[in-house]
């Protein structure tokens, strides 16, 4: 099945838009909504796809089955609900929602419509993690001992020239909800939760007001330990994942926006043997990559289609995780998952202000 969507916001949209044109026979764009209506027809007009610049005309089209949402963070949560209650399905980009009580409230409204949101994390996707799954599915992985994490990128004064950029106000967060996000996101689509989060974060890079580095120590639930190093500060831009398995040590490719996109590097550890691990890696089926991967993955949700797709529960877990790591990172103290609602940035971790 074909289905219509319309894409909101022009920025990230247009990587977004890449992808759908990638797969025609799943979806069609036939609209891109955007304030600036420059931006929206400069990636429209090479494909004939309409533009127009208010939302309440895309949820007024009965046409369309899919809402896109690539707006700024602190405009999702509004523009989910709208969307949900137009009876569109949502895709929207992270972060979901900017604090825990938001997530529950996004919760509720899609009980209360029987609506679908699928938050976008297209790290999950592609050949890299395609292995390392069916190596867990074949029993060859065993227990993670531990694991480290980096998310190494540059980012200077004209990325934050955008206006809402380096806020509190308009980013909701720095470095951890913005950018390490992903990695994170990738850590427990692999492992599971993580049961403990110790972290540091400063500003160093950058003169924001959000951070752009931190160094994180996390217990999962499974008893794995993980570090996690997180800077916008480094020459290039790279991304890696390297966990310790009791079968094997395996790393990820280092692209910053796609490490799963290509094949990663499985060294065996007795009891299991590099010959064993290369005949299931061998027997991998072929996977689509990055955002292509991730919508491929809900169309055949949609479609009823075994697949691995990105829930509303996934997405609150990201929330969750940045929650009790700004948590830590203002008291000091490690902080234990799941959190409660009487925690003191349920309602949001922007900093008071006078």
């Amino acid at each position: 099945m074909i289905r219509n969507v319309a894409i909101i916001g022009a920025g990230i949209g247009a990587e977004h838009l890449a992808a759908y044109l990638s797969l025609p026979d799943k979806f069609s764009v036939t609209c891109i909504c955007d304030l600036n209506s420059d931006r929206a027809r400069g990636i429209a007009a090479p494909h004939q796809i309409t533009t127009v610049d208010d939302l309440a005309v895309v949820l007024a089209d009965d046409s369309l089955d899919i809402v896109d949402i690539c707006l700024p963070p602190h405009l999702h949560l509004q523009a989910m609900l709208s969307a949900l209650d137009a009876n569109k399905t949502v895709i929207c980009e992270k972060p979901l929602v900017t604090c825990l009580a938001d997530a529950d409230t996004l919760a509720a409204k899609i009980e209360a419509t029987n609506g679908v949101v699928y938050p976008v994390f297209q790290y999950r996707y592609g050949p890299g993690t395609t292995g390392l799954r069916a190596l867990i599915e074949a029993g060859l992985a065993g227990r993670c001992f531990a694991g480290s994490l980096e998310t190494h990128w540059n980012r200077d004064a004209t990325y934050y020239a955008v206006d809402w950029r380096g806020t509190w106000a308009g980013e909701q967060g720095g470095a951890l909800l913005g950018h390490a996000i992903h990695i994170h996101d990738l850590l427990t689509a692999l492992l599971g939760p993580v049961a403990r989060i110790f972290a540091e974060v400063a500003t160093r890079v950058n003169d924001i007001e959000v951070e752009d580095c931190a160094a994180l120590s996390l217990k999962m639930a499974t008893g794995a330990l993980i570090t996690s190093s997180v800077t916008l500060g480094a020459a290039n831009d790279s991304t890696r994942l390297r966990l310790m398995f009791e079968g094997f040590t395996v790393e990820s490719d280092h692209a910053a926006y796609a490490p799963a996109a290509a094949p990663w590097t499985f060294t065996a550890r007795a009891p299991a043997t590099q010959a064993a691990i290369d005949v299931v890696l061998a027997n991998c089926a072929a996977s689509d990559s990055g955002f292509q991967g991730f919508l491929g993955a809900i169309a055949d949700d949609l479609d009823g289609r075994k697949s691995w797709p990105v829930r509303l529960q996934d997405g609150r877990a990201a929330i969750e995780f940045v929650t009790a790591a700004y948590t830590s990172a203002r008291t000091g103290a490690p902080v234990e998952l799941p959190i409660s609602q009487d925690v003191a940035l349920y309602d949001g971790w922007l900093p008071e202000t006078n």
